[in-house]
């Protein structure tokens, strides 16, 4: 049986709603980075072009007054050009001196030649190279690079897709979660209103055994169904306490282990072989009696399950410094390695008959109730299997 949610439809919707939009975003983005890059290349070929009309000017001019006023007006146009490339990093290369000329790049001033022809090289794989064509001859080229501007941009599509998955997985975690929270409590009110409906009947019960005393019953019957009687109150006990806080007491885990092993061992086939290792003296933890003891009950439930109804069954409780140790031993058919986790998933059985929640309410009584831990040992297939619960040692112990 899976208890998995259903997919919720605003939860896609703001998913899809948010994809839809980043990509929107990122394609303008990129529009916007494809158009600053076609301007910066306009403007690289107006220097260009400013370069050519300089030099070309120079051999057509007249002489005289006009011919200096025109050569001045030229003159200040170019450097007007120049000085409006103060963003784009420039190399200008005279291939007649064979030399670079830095523009707008950091210490460039104080870069060798070696080292701006490997810049220049650089360039040419980011932008295509503009050549100075005069006279039918190439007298410079052009190098440049993306301005700091630009740079800037090119990573914005980036940041922005990590905070587009960082939204998308808040969302997510916020949607399990509260579907974790509201599964909780209906388990917690399904499990409070069967510990009421329960009540009722149980407490005629517990009437009609005090009548039948009376009556000339044989006493062995009445004892079994007082028994009988004394474990539904305390299954109706445990159920009821599914959702709330428990009380937590300073108990024996050697004594409260032993009271549901000889219950279970009483009750189950004879084909499963109960065994039961204790240390000597006392292994005070904090515990809730009842549901500790469904914890174990669940646990031995689920070893004969895997065992098939026969098979040898073992409890052996250690101690290490802080903790006293729980091992839940059985020979049945094992569990594989990857699976060590999700048998204590809500609704994971290998059972056609099950709903799965055994392991999962062990799990969560022994971790969340009472700060310990429990988990798959070891394992192997079809040898068996032994569990283990760990519970913090009292103090003072």
């Amino acid at each position: 049986m899976n208890f998995s949610p259903k997919p919720q439809y605003a939860r896609w919707f703001m998913i899809i709603s948010s994809l839809v939009i980043t990509t929107l975003i990122l394609w303008n983005v990129l529009l916007f980075f494809e158009q600053l890059k076609e301007s910066e290349r306009s403007k690289m070929e107006i220097f260009a072009a400013a370069q050519k009309a300089l030099a070309e000017t120079a051999d057509i001019l007249p002489k005289g007054k006009d011919a200096r006023q025109l050569d001045a007006s030229l003159s200040n146009l170019y450097l007007l050009i120049v000085s409006g490339n103060n963003t784009i990093p420039t190399l200008d290369y005279n291939i007649e001196d064979e030399v670079y000329i830095p523009l707008n790049i950091p210490n460039g001033d104080a870069l060798s030649q070696e080292e701006l022809a490997q810049l220049a090289k650089e360039y040419a794989l980011t932008n295509e190279p503009i050549d100075i064509v005069w006279d039918g001859v190439k007298s410079s080229t052009i190098y440049y690079g993306n301005s700091s501007t630009l740079g800037q941009i090119k990573y914005f599509p980036i940041a922005l897709l990590v905070i587009v998955i960082l939204f998308i997985a808040i969302i997510y975690f916020y949607y399990l979660t509260s579907k974790s929270s509201a599964q909780n409590l209906l388990w917690a009110g399904m499990a409070k209103e069967t510990a009421h409906q329960i009540g009722t009947p149980l407490s005629s019960l517990v009437g009609w055994t005090e009548i039948l005393k009376t009556e000339d019953v044989n006493p062995d019957y009445i004892k079994e169904m007082v028994k009988d009687i004394d474990r539904l109150e305390t299954i109706t006990d445990r159920f009821s306490k599914i959702g709330s806080i428990p009380d937590l007491v300073e108990v024996d885990i050697i004594e409260e282990t032993k009271v549901t092993f000889d219950y279970l061992e009483n009750r189950s086939s004879k084909l499963i072989k109960f065994s039961i290792d204790l240390p000597e003296g006392e292994l005070p933890v904090m515990l809730n009696k009842q549901l500790y003891g469904w914890t174990i009950e669940n646990m031995f439930k689920n070893a004969i399950d895997a065992m098939k109804g026969k098979g040898d069954l073992t409890v052996v409780i250690t101690r290490d410094a802080n903790y006293a140790k729980v091992l839940i031993s059985d020979t049945g058919k094992g569990i594989q390695k990857n699976k060590f986790n999700s048998i204590f998933e809500p609704g994971f059985t290998t059972k056609k008959r099950g709903w799965g929640l055994g392991l999962s309410l062990a799990k969560r009584i022994i971790e969340e109730y009472h700060d310990g831990k429990v988990g798959v040992l070891k394992s192997e297939i079809d040898k068996g299997t032994t569990m283990q619960i760990q519970l913090k040692l009292v103090s003072d112990a």
